[in-house]
């Protein structure tokens, strides 16, 4: 849920075994990003540092996981080796993004989350997938900048293409919220509704006890359709859970209904807690 910032930096050396090396408590899918970054920066009409190409990640004692270290591993390689004047200072700004091999820049998860840390800690530009845009536009204050590939950044960075900010649109939180089941789809069930909307008035618990098929699941589904409408911040926290859990939609990158779990009853605890 918490972001956590990571500067990536790279040395090239021409006399070294030929290979990239990365360093700082990377797992399985940042060790692997060196293909994907080599073929990436090839297939973008760029020339990968020859020799020994060493990545760090710093903080070294921090876990690094998942793919969104595939493009400021590639800004970095190209920056070392000479084949990246940029203009301004890169260190100012964030970037993420999984890299196919033809330089394209796939969605992450955790974008939210990304783009509420690049607020708190005062950058000005999130850099990031195309596919992600809208999702890290929730966040204002943060200049989101989506990228289809990696030639396009190159050429933002160089001056000669600018990336224009994604436009957030002002009336987002107006859509509509569509429920699992809402409330006047139940007919009958008097004495359970009651029990409901008491429920929901005094956020209350509540408990429901009667044989299988009797409309209890239907019923706690369309309990949310009577809750009061989530606020900017509820919706906001919600969605950044999602968010990081890779559940989120990219047609609906904003949660705006009170989120429904159904575990079966006899999960334990943890299961409870983790299930999807």
């Amino acid at each position: 849920m918490e972001g956590a910032l990571v500067e990536v930096e790279a040395d090239n050396s021409p006399h070294g075994n030929p290979g990239i090396f990365i360093v700082g408590l990377p797992d399985k899918a940042v060790d692997e990003s060196k293909s994907r970054v080599r073929s990436a920066i090839k297939n973008s009409d760029l020339e990968f540092p020859r020799g020994n190409v060493t990545v760090n990640l710093a903080p070294a004692d921090l876990r690094k996981y998942g793919t969104y270290y595939d493009l400021p591993i590639a800004l970095s390689c190209l920056l070392q080796a000479g084949q990246l004047d940029a203009v301004g200072d890169l260190a100012k700004d964030l970037f993420i993004g999984e890299l196919a091999l033809n330089g394209d820049l796939r969605p992450v998860s955790g974008t939210l989350s990304i783009s509420m840390l690049c607020k708190d800690r005062g950058i000005p530009n999130l850099f990031l997938p195309e596919g992600n845009a809208t999702e890290a536009a929730l966040v204002s204050g943060v200049n989101i900048h989506p990228v289809k590939n990696l030639k396009q950044l190159i050429e933002h960075l160089k001056g000669t293409q600018k990336i224009e900010p994604f436009v957030y649109e002002a009336d987002f939180f107006l859509t509509e919220s569509n429920f699992l089941v809402d409330m006047s789809y139940v007919r009958g069930q008097e004495h359970a509704k009651r029990a409901l909307e008491i429920a929901a008035a005094g956020s209350h618990n509540l408990l429901m006890s009667g044989p299988p098929g009797s409309g209890k699941t239907m019923l706690a589904k369309a309990l949310p359709s009577i809750l009061p409408r989530m606020m900017e911040a509820e919706s906001l926290e919600v969605t950044r859970i999602y968010s990081a859990a890779g559940m989120l939609s990219i047609d609906q990158p904003l949660i705006n209904v009170r989120p429904f779990r159904s575990p079966h009853h006899t999960a334990s605890g943890v299961a409870r807690i983790m299930v999807r």
